[in-house]
Order: structure tokens, then sequence, then C-alpha cells
């Protein structure tokens, strides 16, 4: 090629115009192309704005110097509800934030032009699917209609949102990776309005997909969706295997930073895994070092558990309740997971002893005698611990369960539980 065929070329190049770049699309790790909206972020400090809002704010100021969230949070988050452009939010948000004290606030007027902006919007996006319609082919028509609901994801309310994305699910020969991509952005705007019950729906339509077809990333993706959803209904046992199959994978940064993946893989599992899983595969987790700085409360919560020292472990667990509160998975469960977290220290100290006296173990958790006793013989009462409490001698009694006879007592029990049900059985089948 010839020195003018060249510079023909490149100039040809150079007044190609480029594909524009859709701005409601942000590409996950593996290449996929994952919608920007809702902004799961933006749904984290929305949950933080409303705690610290009103006179029974939840999250204290000396809450929000200790998870470092800045006081001025409500003021972005109208920033950034008005960038979005999306009314009925705004609207939603601003009686709960006291937005109309704000200079940043919305007119009637403005919020009223916003949404007539947006059915304008919605009409040019319709009629691109009318035109692919005629003159391109389906993947045209899919492409629009994803760009429709990504739209309603960003500026609609919840309803419209998840109705754009129903279209999408209902257009013919879908393929099943697409079905998922749809299906998962629609538990994101679930979980966004905080529609625990349809989140749920999505992810079991998602794993339902997963198990007849979906490539890797999506199934690894689906593990984050699915441990979420647990955690939300405080399944935590089963959130905590998931989120730990997770940590050196994870690429699912549209639902939850990997800071806060990191927190919720570190408490469920905290409550859960043996002490010497513990230490290897969450204290000296390289993923977790390397952001141990930004959640130390956290991972002072699990050193100290670890190093068995009860006194560091107690004023961890106080500094964790903030990091709880301020978390929109965490803080509906933050009264059970302080008390399971209390039992835990508890337990794991009373199991190196077959007695031992309140005054000792009371010195060792750093806290009085009575608040002591209080505490564990309500724990002991509901069943939470083996022991008992000789209140004259000041002495705590372990007792631990006999493993053997607990099994023979459940398997006699569960005998005679089928033998009922089988008898019941015959007098039917005879009647």
């Amino acid at each position: 090629m010839t020195e003018e065929s060249k510079m023909e070329v490149e100039a040809a190049d150079a007044n190609t115009p480029k594909p524009k770049k859709d701005e409601n699309v942000t590409p996950s790790a593996s290449g996929e192309s994952a919608a920007k909206y809702p902004d799961m972020e933006l749904a984290q400090s929305i949950h933080r704005a409303v705690l610290m809002t009103g006179p029974n704010a939840k999250l204290t100021s000396e809450a929000l110097a200790s998870v470092k969230i800045s006081p001025d949070i409500s003021s972005d988050v109208i920033k950034r509800v008005k960038e979005m452009e999306n009314p009925s939010l705004y609207s939603h948000l601003s009686p709960l934030l006291q937005w109309d004290q704000s200079p940043d606030a919305l007119s009637s007027d403005a919020v009223a032009e916003m949404m007539k902006k947006n059915e304008e919007t919605m009409k040019t996006l319709e009629g691109k699917v009318e035109e692919a319609k005629e003159n391109a082919g389906d993947m045209e028509v899919l492409d629009a209609r994803f760009e429709i609901a990504r739209f309603a994801a960003k500026s609609m309310n919840k309803d419209e949102a998840l109705g754009a994305y129903k279209t999408v699910l209902d257009l013919p020969k879908l393929s099943s990776g697409k079905q998922m991509d749809a299906l998962m952005e629609s538990a994101r705007i679930a979980s966004f309005y905080g529609d625990v019950a349809k989140n749920a729906e999505f992810v079991k339509k998602i794993a339902k997909l997963a198990e007849e077809s979906g490539d890797w990333d999506r199934r690894n993706r689906l593990k984050v969706y699915n441990a979420l959803c647990k955690l939300l209904a405080r399944d935590v046992k089963g959130a905590a295997s998931l989120l730990i199959d997770c940590i050196a994978t994870f690429s699912c940064t549209e639902v939850c930073s990997f800071k806060d993946f990191i927190v919720y893989t570190m408490l469920s599992n905290l409550l859960y895994l043996p002490r010497t899983d513990l230490k290897s595969k969450i204290i000296d987790g390289p993923e977790i070092l390397g952001v141990k700085q930004d959640i130390s409360a956290v991972f002072n919560l699990v050193s100290a558990l670890h190093d068995c020292d009860y006194k560091g472990y107690l004023h961890a667990v106080v500094e964790v309740e903030a990091v709880l509160l301020a978390d929109r998975y965490l803080q509906p469960h933050c009264g059970y997971i302080m008390r399971e977290l209390h039992v835990l220290g508890y337990k794991q100290f009373l199991d190196s002893y077959k007695s031992v006296t309140l005054e000792s173990m009371a010195r060792s958790f750093g806290i009085s005698i009575d608040f002591l006793d209080a505490q564990i013989s309500r724990f002991i009462a509901a069943g939470r611990l083996t022991a008992k409490i000789d209140k004259f001698g000041g002495v705590v009694e372990t007792n631990r369960p006999d493993l053997k006879n607990a099994q023979y007592r459940d398997m006699i029990q569960k005998g005679d539980l089928l033998l009922n049900r089988i008898q019941k059985l015959a007098r039917v089948v005879d009647a």
C-alpha cells in the first residue's frame, strides 16, 4: 500500500462516526453489559440518609464518624436523584429526607417538567422499537426494548420499570442468557425499592434458568444475588456458604461494592465457620487483607474472637453495631446479629471450662458481674448456652451436651412421628 492510500484510509477512519456509548450500561468484569441503573450504591446512601434524618434518627453523628459516612449524605442523594431525572423517586424521598428545607430542592413545576420530558423520551424510544420492527431484525428490536427498560429503571417508577422488563422477557426467540440478564436487572429494581418478595421471585427464576443453561459468569453472579436474597430472609447460614465461594471471583459490582461484599462474607461466616477455618479462609484471606483498613471494625471483631481476646471482642461488637445499622441488607437483622455475636463469644469462652466464676468471666469480657449474669441467664433460659448458674457460689457450670444421647432421642422422636403417619395412612387406605 502506497503512502497516499494509507493517508486516505486513515482519513476515512477518522471521519467514520463511532457508535454512541449507552450511558445506561456499564461493562462488568467479564465483558458482559450490566445496567448502570438502578444504582445500588445510591440505594445504600438513601438508606443511610433516612436513618440519620428526623428526631428519632438511628444513626448518630458518632456512628456516622465510626463508619466513615459523610454527615452531608442527604445533599449528595438529592443531587444524584436530580441527575437521574426520576420524578417519582424524588417525590417519594422529599418528605422522608425533608428536602423542602434544602436549597437544592425542586419546585413542583420542575418535577412536572421532568415528568413531561420522560414521557417524550419514552415516546421517542417506542418509535425506535417500531422502526426496528419494520426495517431491522429481532436483535435490533431486542436492543431497542432493553434501551426502554434501562431508561425506565433510571427515570421511571418501580412498576413502570418492571413492566418494561416484562415486555423484554415476553419477546419471542429470547436466549436464556438475555432472559437471565433481564431477570437480574428486574431483581435489582425490586431490591432497590425494598420489595423483598419480588426480588426473591426473580432470583428463583434466574436459578431455574441457570440449571438448564447459563455461562460461568452469570452463574457466579447469581450466587451473589442468591446470597443477598438469603441474607434479607435471615438465612445467614445459607448466605455464608454462597458468599465465601465468591470471594476470589467476585465481579457483581452492580449489586454491591466489593467492600460491602467482604463485610457480608465476614459477618455471616463468623457465626458458622469453625475457628480453624476462620483463620485460613477469613483472617488470612488475601482479598480480605486488601480491604481490612476500610472495614477495621469488622476485621477487629473476627480477629479478637479468633485470638480469644474477649474484652476486645465485646468492644468490637459495640463498634460493629453502627456498621449493621448503616447497611440496608444488615440493618433489618441488627438485633438478631448482635444477639448471635454475644452468644458466640460467651459460648466459645465457656467451652474452655467445666466451671468458672462469674467474677473471672466478667473480668475477661470487661463487663460488670450483674450485666454478665443478666445476659447469660437469658441465653441459658432460651437454650442458647448449655450451662447453669450457681448464684450462691457465683459460679457458671457448663453442661456439655451428650451427642450420642441427643442423636438417639432425635431418632426415637422421628421414628414415632413416622409410625404415626404410617398408621394414619393405613386408616385412610382401609377406609
